[in-house]
């Protein structure tokens, strides 16, 4: 699994299927050349200060992490935008809200 860092990829993903959550929004595309797993995230300033931004974005993360294994495709790319929720939902509900929407996507 590499993670997305060019801004292109952030917009080419951002094209693809989109489902909403509570804590995250999932944009889902496939890459014409395949290859490994492409992860990417964003959370905004509108979420809030700069430690509740990156608490939100390191729950993401291990949500993915912990998921990496059972619904990730090769040769996708996978972008998880950030949402105020992801602050004050259980864990359990954000992973169980990954894996419902990684469904929807594939």
């Amino acid at each position: 699994m590499q993670r997305l860092r060019h801004r292109a990829d952030f917009l080419a993903a951002a094209s693809g299927a989109k489902v909403p959550t509570a804590a995250f929004v999932l944009q889902a595309r496939k890459r014409a050349e395949g290859g490994p797993v492409r992860v990417g995230f964003t959370v905004s300033r509108k979420i809030g200060t700069a430690v509740e931004r990156n608490r939100v974005r390191r729950r993401l993360k291990e949500v993915v992490r912990l998921s990496a294994a059972t619904g990730l495709s090769c040769g996708h790319d996978y972008v998880l935008i950030g949402r105020r929720a992801a602050l004050s939902l259980p864990f359990e509900q954000m992973t169980q809200d990954f894996q419902r929407a990684l469904r929807r996507v594939s």
